[in-house]
């Protein structure tokens, strides 16, 4: 099969899986131009409140795909640094699902992502000091945001890979779980991001990822949303809340 970007929706979660077995879902150039259109079809779903991250069979992603990036380095780059960019932009929660390897490129993606569930044993590493390349400003910011200067710089300059103990000890995953029970926990979990409000969540992924330019802009979206008034009504009549409030609206 060729390398692709599969996905469907379910139950209001959009899971978008990373298929190039052959290669431990290495991303191929057209895979990289693929995300970005995809995300933003994605995000203009109304009935999409979430969305999963994932790899085919037993990996996440083993990085880009070299052999279709034998061109400038800066243009294999740019596609890549797109993708993570647009993968960050996306308006609703996203939750990247990490098994076996999630490196290089696969680890930018993940990073991406507003949070990270992992199978235990699954191996994490940035590893541009292999090739010689200088890893995307952006990039470094977003993963030093996340781990922190010292853990990031260990990354960056080693390009050693760690395991699930440490990526969770540093913060660059949220939770580690058994491989048998990490696919009910991910559906346990994403049913909750989806019964949330969206309100909330957009609101808050702006202010914790740094925007200081929309303050006014979600006061008004909360005044008129009704999404405080039911939530309080549904709070007191002991009911799910019906939240209508949507990032498409």
């Amino acid at each position: 099969m060729e390398p692709q970007l599969l996905h469907d929706v379910t139950d209001a979660v959009a899971t978008v899986v990373i298929d190039h077995p052959a290669k431990r879902n290495a991303m191929t150039a057209a895979m990289w131009a693929a995300l970005p259109p995809l995300l933003d079809r994605l995000a203009a779903d109304p009935g999409v409140r979430a969305l999963v991250l994932t790899g085919a069979g037993g990996t996440f992603c083993a990085g880009a795909d070299i052999s279709t990036l034998r061109g400038s380095s800066a243009t294999a780059q740019g596609l890549a640094v797109a993708a993570e960019e647009a993968l960050a932009a996306f308006p609703k929660p996203t939750l990247a699902v990490i098994r076996g390897h999630c490196v290089g490129g696969g680890a930018q993606l993940a990073t991406a992502c507003d949070l990270r569930f992992a199978e235990r044993g699954a191996l994490f590493g940035v590893t541009p000091a292999k090739l010689g390349i200088v890893y995307a400003a952006s990039s470094t910011r977003r993963l030093v945001a996340l781990v922190g200067p010292a853990a990031a710089k260990y990354l960056l300059f080693s390009g050693e890979l760690i395991d699930t103990e440490r990526a969770l000890r540093t913060g660059m995953v949220d939770e580690v779980l058994p491989d048998a029970e990490l696919t009910k926990r991910v559906a346990e979990f994403t049913a909750i991001l989806a019964s949330r409000s969206q309100l909330t969540q957009a609101s808050a992924k702006e202010f914790a990822d740094g925007r200081t330019d929309r303050d006014a802009h979600w006061t008004e979206q909360a005044r008129g949303s009704g999404e405080t008034a039911e939530g309080v009504s549904a709070f007191l009549e002991r009911r799910a809340p019906r939240f209508t409030w949507t990032t498409t609206g």
